[in-house]
């Protein structure tokens, strides 16, 4: 079965009513044990040194594992996309632009999932059918986060995990959904975390951080809010939203006011004491920091990562400092 790489989510029923295999080259990198050896690849073939490590993890990780051909997102990711996609093509692997328009207009997102459906020759029909099938299991990633941020029984990183693996949902959905019943069920026979833990939102996009959650739990809080993983579950999605509509009411492509309006609201509803900011080295949506300190209502702070690796020393301190003042405003 053909292998298609992603470099970030995309309307992934079109693949699987295809027949073909999605899978997130972010989360292969990432988890591929060779991060460093893909980067150092990518730097030989050119790439610069002050470049964000995930687009020349995206190039290595395409180049060196079996993928067959790649769906590169050209409006609403990385601005660096672009030219990667014209390195890849000289290098004779296949790419398929994909953009989601920045006007959110609803004609131009039909616009450009019906080419995705023309080019792997599939029907509406057939895609929509695939979004019900796969419904059931999103709004079981939905259950889990609730488990984290409801009952405190499913830890920061588990809801992470669960929530970015709905990119492509580890190319099988059948043995994804057993998987998550698994994990499900383990979790809801737990003791509930102890409610006087400082709790935190997680913002900005997944991190190139390894031990990231696990320092924020040994430092007495939880990150109970993932707010780009929890939008590439769409699970807030009814299940007759249509394909279209379901991808242009996905929050990460678009503009910031309307993620903050939905952080906002996790602050509210979750109860978060603070935010965590991450940003990525060389990347422009540090920029976007500014916003983000201006108009949110508790404290914000932000984490910048580069390669894949453990915090280093002057993070962790950071880190502990910021814990510390939560903890003193709890009390």
């Amino acid at each position: 079965m053909k292998k298609v790489g992603l470099t970030t989510t995309v309307p992934v029923e079109v693949l699987f009513a295809a027949g073909v295999t999605p899978v997130d080259l972010n989360n292969i990198f990432v988890t591929s044990g060779k991060a460093l050896d893909y980067i150092e690849y990518s730097e030989v073939e050119g790439f610069p040194r002050n470049l964000c490590a995930w687009i020349k993890g995206l190039y290595a990780t395409a180049l060196l594992t079996d993928i067959d051909m790649v769906i590169g997102v050209t409006e609403g990711d990385c601005s660096n996309t672009k030219a990667l996609i014209e390195v890849w093509q000289s290098k004779g692997k296949e790419v398929v632009p994909f953009g989601f328009p920045q006007n959110r207009r609803y004609e131009i997102i039909v616009e450009e999932i019906n080419h995705l459906m023309n080019y792997f020759n599939v029907d509406l029909e057939k895609v929509e059918e695939v979004k019900r099938r796969l419904y059931p299991i999103r709004q079981r990633i939905k259950y889990l986060d609730e488990l984290t941020w409801k009952t405190n029984q499913a830890t920061g990183f588990e809801n992470h995990l669960w929530q970015v693996s709905s990119s492509d949902f580890n190319g099988n959905p059948n043995a994804f959904s057993d998987e998550l019943e698994a994990t499900i069920k383990e979790i809801e026979i737990r003791p509930p975390f102890p409610q006087n833990e400082v709790r935190l939102g997680y913002i900005g996009v997944p991190p190139i951080i390894e031990d990231l959650y696990d320092l924020v739990e040994e430092n007495g809080g939880r990150i109970v809010f993932n707010e780009v993983q929890r939008a590439f579950t769409m699970a807030k999605e009814p299940i007759d939203t249509d394909i279209y509509q379901m991808y242009l009411n996905f929050t990460y492509p678009y503009h910031l006011n309307r993620r903050l309006e939905e952080i906002q609201q996790a602050i509210e509803e979750r109860k978060l004491d603070g935010i965590i900011h991450y940003t990525q080295s060389f990347c422009y949506r540090g920029i976007e920091d500014i916003l983000i300190k201006n108009q949110l209502k508790v404290p914000v702070l932000t984490i910048e990562g580069d390669f894949p690796s453990k915090a280093d020393a002057r993070t962790k301190l950071r880190l502990e400092s910021f814990m510390d003042m939560l903890k003193d405003f709890k009390e």
